[in-house]
């Protein structure tokens, strides 16, 4: 794996740690701002609704721009965002220092993508978004519960401050260990690009991607209330439980780059499962001290293992076009990013309670479940029409790695 996909981890540990660590801040924002904890809880999905807005707008508009100076830019406003964050004196300037924040956070997910993509061959692609994810793992290992330790002792702005620092040692990485991709001889031409989405795989690409996100961010964004609220445990131990999903992510991460390259779907299908699983239980022993610290780790070991094969899918079926393909990804993502918080509010101004954020967030992965059974049962018909005797490939029709990768994939699937 070159060193600078590395690199491009540690830029994404700053990134991950300043959109997750408002999951442990939340209580000390809502009093100092003065608003409610679900209110607090729409900072996460402004943060996610600039990713969603910020990943294709940045990879269309960076199509022809060096990657490396792109990278250089999104980092430094990035880190700017968060310094917005730490001074801001009211609630609305810090909700758009989330925006601006998240839209560079979007563009750094999607290119750095797609230089990862770049530097490797294609069967070592979820390996190499693996080494991205896992600094996003290591965010919510040492990152998020380090910002709610802060929060805690230093206030919540602490954090912010903390996390800019963190972007300023990622810009030096960039600076001094991405090298210069050259640009391709013949130019990026965004209608050719576009075409990826006519493509119904990369629908579903997007909808599972979404969904599977969405439902456990619908449950760990509010993970803080469920732990003091619900089950009783002190305040001072939230950033343990917290660091405890990251441990699971982080491996989670590990296992899942390293089995989806070669069993894309079988991963899919059981993080997804496991997901569902253990936001069930959590829905149902959310008072119990002893399953929640437990299922907290659970969570973050499925979710995550999950992540690489998300990623790897959707470079798989949309390969032609790599930079809105992982634009794509960062999109989805946060589509599930937007609407798990989202949903979750909803669901707690209703009068149902913290703990119910999970059997929401539960309904969600079982729809995700069906899109992946929907998204097999097409790769599978795909793959037996190309084998069949006399088939021809049409004008278009993808061949090639990507071909190769998708009906690897299903084979191994159905084995």
């Amino acid at each position: 794996m070159p060193p600078a996909v590395y690199i491009l981890g540690l830029s994404v540990f700053a990134l991950g740690t300043s959109e997750f660590m408002l999951s442990g801040l939340l209580p000390p924002i809502a009093d100092d701002m003065n608003v409610s904890i679900p209110r607090a809880g729409l900072l996460i999905s402004a943060f996610a609704i600039g990713m969603v807005v910020g990943a294709p707008l940045l990879a269309v508009a960076s199509l022809r721009l060096p990657r490396k100076t792109t990278l250089i830019t999104l980092i430094t406003v990035f880190g700017l965002g968060q310094v917005a964050g730490a001074l801001a004196p009211n609630y609305g300037i810090l909700f758009a220092s989330r925006v601006v924040s998240a839209l560079a956070c979007a563009g750094f997910w999607a290119v750095g993508a797609a230089v990862a993509i770049a530097m490797v061959p294609v069967g070592s692609r979820a390996r190499a978004l693996a080494v991205m994810i896992g600094g996003l793992s290591i965010a919510n290992v040492l990152g998020v519960p380090a910002g709610a330790f802060l929060g805690e002792h230093l206030g919540w702005r602490s954090a912010f401050w903390a996390v800019g620092a963190a972007s300023g040692i990622a810009l030096v990485g960039v600076v001094t260990r991405i090298p210069h991709l050259p640009l391709p001889d013949e130019k990026p031409r965004l209608k050719r690009e576009l075409v990826i989405y006519r493509d119904r795989q990369v629908l579903l690409s997007v909808v599972i991607t979404a969904l599977a996100a969405g439902g456990v961010f619908c449950a760990f964004s509010y993970l803080a209330p469920v732990i003091t609220d619900v089950a009783g445990i002190d305040t001072r131990w939230v950033s343990a439980i917290l660091g405890l999903f990251g441990i699971g992510a982080l491996i989670g991460t590990t296992i899942g780059g390293r089995v989806a390259d070669a069993h894309l779907f079988g991963v899919l299908l059981s993080g997804i499962t496991a997901s569902t699983l253990s936001l069930v239980a959590l829905a149902l022993f959310a008072s119990s001290p002893v399953a929640v610290v437990a299922l907290s780790f659970l969570l973050g070991v499925s979710a995550f293992y999950t992540a690489p094969a998300l990623n790897a899918r959707m470079f798989n079926v949309a390969g032609a076009a790599p930079t809105l393909a992982g634009a794509t990804t960062t999109a989805a993502f946060n589509l599930g990013n937007t609407a798990g918080p989202w949903l979750g509010g909803t669901v707690i101004d209703a009068g149902l309670g913290f703990a119910a954020t999970a059997w929401a967030g539960a309904a969600m992965t079982v729809v995700a479940l069906a899109t992946v059974g929907l998204s097999l049962r097409l790769s599978t018909r795909t793959s037996r029409a190309r084998t069949s005797p006399g088939h021809v490939v049409a004008r278009g029709t993808a061949t090639g790695p990507d071909a190769y990768a998708s009906e690897r994939t299903t084979d191994d699937a159905i084995r």
